[in-house]
């Protein structure tokens, strides 16, 4: 346990975004679990909007400092790809 008051306010700082960030986190992989449900079952219109939902997570994320710029671009641009391949294939 810290005995400066400066580190006291810091582990209360750290315990408040820990819980934040796996909220966002958590979040984040629901709607990518969406989203990859809908590309096994094939259902294109669904997954566009899941997508959309995605996005903006991500971006909240981002914006929250959950997510760097660049973690939360790699997951987009890795999905999308996965998105075009079924497209082509159907």
């Amino acid at each position: 346990m810290p005995n400066i008051k400066s580190a006291k306010k810091r582990v209360k700082v750290a315990e408040r975004n820990r819980v934040r960030n796996r909220v966002w986190k958590s979040r984040v992989r629901t709607e990518q679990t969406k989203v990859e449900e809908a590309l096994k079952a094939g259902d294109l219109s669904t997954c566009d909007e899941q997508v959309k939902t995605y996005y903006e997570v991500i971006d909240k994320a981002i914006n929250k400092g959950v997510l760097h710029k660049n973690a939360g671009a790699r997951k987009k641009a890795r999905l999308v790809k996965r998105i075009n391949k079924q497209k082509a294939e159907s």
